[in-house]
C-alpha cells in the first residue's frame, strides 16, 4: 500500500461508494465498493454503511491516514446546515465529529458538488484552467463548485437560485428531464435559461458539467449558447470520491 493512498468515500442518494485514491496521479487505487444507501438514510444508518466500505479497504489503507468523505450538503466546519436532497435529521448534524468517533480515526467531511469540483480542478477538466471555474452536476438536484485559481468558495448552492420564480433545480435537473419525460432539446432550453443567468452573474473562464448524465453530453452541450466554454467532467462518477481523498490529504 503506497503512502499516498486515501479512502475518499461518497455518499449519494442512490449509493454509498467508496475506494482508496493514489493521489498523485488522481485516480482510483483499487476497484471501488458501492452498497445501496439505505432506506431513510439517517445520518446513524449511513454511517454504518460507511463503516462497512472502510472494513472492505482495511487491508489496502493504513489505519493512521485520514478519511475524506461527501455528503450532498452544506457543510460548514464539518457541521450539516443545509440539505435539500437527503433526510433533514442531518441538519445540524457534526458530521465529522460522527464519522470520527464512528471509524475511530480522522475524518473530514465536504460537500459532494465541492468534492467533484477539487477532482476536476486538480486532475481532470479544470486542472492548469486560470480565473474563475464552475463545476455543476446534474442529478437529483443541482451541486454547485466554485475555484479561483484552483481555490474553492466552498457552499456555493447555486442550484437553488430562483430563476423565473422557480428553484432552479427543480425545473433543470436531470430529474426534471426524467420527471417529464423531456425530451434533450426541451431540457436544453432550461439548461440555456440556467447557465445564461449563473454566467451572466459571475463571469467565469470555464464551465464544467458533471453528474452520471454527463456521458451523454454530446446530446445536450452543444445546444447551448453560452460565452463560456462548456465541458464535461472528465473523472464522471469517480471525481466525488477522488476529491473527498484529495480534501482529507490536504485540509487534514
Amino acid at each position: 500500500m503506497a503512502s499516498n493512498h486515501i479512502l475518499g468515500i461518497d455518499i449519494g442518494g442512490s449509493g454509498i461508494k467508496g475506494a482508496p485514491v493514489d493521489l498523485a496521479k488522481g485516480q482510483l487505487a483499487a476497484d471501488r465498493h458501492k452498497i445501496e444507501t439505505p432506506k431513510g438514510a439517517t445520518p446513524e444508518d449511513v454511517a454504518e454503511v460507511v463503516e462497512q466500505i472502510v472494513e472492505h479497504f482495511a487491508d489496502e489503507v493504513d489505519k493512521n491516514t485520514p478519511i475524506g468523505i461527501t455528503v450532498p450538503g452544506v457543510i460548514h466546519h464539518g457541521v450539516v446546515k443545509f440539505a435539500a436532497n437527503i433526510d433533514k435529521s442531518w441538519i445540524e448534524t457534526d458530521a465529522d465529529k460522527l464519522f470520527t468517533e464512528r471509524l475511530g480515526r480522522e475524518v473530514h467531511v465536504v460537500n459532494d458538488a465541492d468534492a467533484a469540483g477539487m477532482a476536476e480542478v486538480h486532475y481532470g477538466a479544470g486542472k492548469d484552467v486560470k480565473g474563475v471555474v464552475l463545476l455543476t452536476t446534474l442529478g437529483t438536484g443541482i451541486g454547485s463548485a466554485l475555484f479561483l485559481d484552483g481555490k474553492l468558495l466552498p457552499n456555493t448552492e447555486l442550484g437553488h437560485l430562483e430563476i423565473d420564480g422557480h428553484d432552479a433545480e427543480t425545473r433543470a435537473a436531470s430529474s426534471a428531464k426524467e420527471r417529464e419525460d423531456l425530451s434533450y432539446k426541451e431540457w436544453a432550453e432550461r439548461l440555456q435559461r440556467y447557465y445564461s443567468h449563473v454566467e451572466a452573474l459571475l463571469w467565469p473562464d470555464l464551465i464544467i458539467v458533471g453528474g452520471g448524465i454527463s456521458r451523454k453530453s454530446d446530446k445536450f452541450l452543444p445546444r447551448l449558447d453560452l460565452r463560456t466554454p462548456i465541458v464535461p467532467a472528465d473523472l464522471r462518477n469517480e471525481a466525488g470520491i477522488i476529491g473527498a481523498a484529495w480534501y482529507a490529504k490536504n485540509f487534514a
